[in-house]
């Protein structure tokens, strides 16, 4: 939580003070939050390690989805046209393996993506953070949806943070750029400093309802509906059974053996005997059991 509001300050601070448009866009400050994330994304590592979350094995599975993340992401084009092969597989993991897991798989995915393919720069925060939020969102969504339903619940949920993820990343340089315009446009789409927040808010929605919605935005959610309806059950299987396997969320339990039965032989109560009475009241012969009265 404090997570997330930190990481939402980082978007709206514009909004709230007044800006002076600078070409620069974040290019002093954004290394001081990257900075700030980073101990952040360790101090979530340890709170879910400590409460339980997480575990050795959740850690090499975290590893091992950021490296396949980051190897699709520049292998299917980088977000070139819209096409983002990055969140599908985040959607689908935060999905299995919870909020938390997914949080931070957003955050490693997109950083390491960017040492790939040489994209560190100012706007790696904010990737960073829409992503987690992202991971996050997808391992929040109802639990008891299954089959059909579950795909369709995802594929809305892959459109929903397409369009997000692009209205924040235009939210992140937008009121540092000037004089703004739009071909057949007239109207005022830039930030304008001191302004009430929803009359800068309304020129943004209409900077980006013109400029990526129609173009990257609805690329990448065609890509995520198209990717998850394709692999996503196979996918779901599959990190099911990962997470089946590796015992995520369950805790050692310790079950009281029952008593080890005894072999020693278990010895009966002799019955009592009595004499072999002969006619006249002698006794004579071997003693013999004493029959049950008829």
């Amino acid at each position: 939580m404090l997570a997330s509001v930190a990481g939402l300050m980082m978007f709206i601070w514009p909004l709230l003070t007044k800006v002076e448009p600078s070409p620069a866009q974040h290019g002093a400050d954004a290394p001081f939050i990257f900075i700030v994330l980073l101990p952040v994304l360790v101090m979530i590592v340890i709170a879910e390690l400590s409460e339980g979350g997480m575990d050795s094995k959740a850690l090499a599975i975290l590893g091992v989805l950021s490296a396949v993340n980051a190897a699709l992401r520049p292998t299917l084009g980088a977000g070139t046209a819209g096409i983002e092969a990055v969140f599908f597989l985040l959607i689908l993991a935060g999905r299995v393996f919870g909020p938390g897991f997914g949080f931070l798989l957003g955050c490693t995915s997109l950083f390491a993506s960017a040492l790939l393919t040489a994209g560190v720069g100012p706007w790696l925060p904010f990737q960073m953070i829409c992503s987690a939020w992202i991971g996050l969102g997808a391992g929040l969504l109802p639990r008891r949806v299954r089959g059909a339903a579950e795909i369709g619940m995802l594929v809305a949920y892959g459109v929903f943070v397409s369009y997000v993820f692009g209205f924040l990343m235009n939210l992140w340089f937008w009121p540092f750029i000037t004089h703004a315009e739009v071909p057949y446009y007239n109207g005022g789409i830039s930030y304008v400093p001191g302004d009430p927040v929803s009359e800068n808010l309304h020129r943004f929605t209409i900077f980006t309802l013109l400029t990526s919605t129609g173009g990257w935005d609805t690329g990448r959610a065609v890509t995520n509906t198209i990717a998850i309806l394709l692999l996503g059950p196979a996918v779901l299987a599959t990190l099911r059974r990962t997470s089946h396997r590796a015992s995520f969320g369950e805790k050692g339990t310790f079950r009281r053996r029952a008593p080890a039965r005894t072999t020693e032989p278990v010895h009966e109560p002799a019955r009592p005997v009595e004499p072999v009475r002969e006619p006249g009241g002698v006794t004579d012969g071997p003693a013999r059991p004493a029959a049950a009265d008829s």
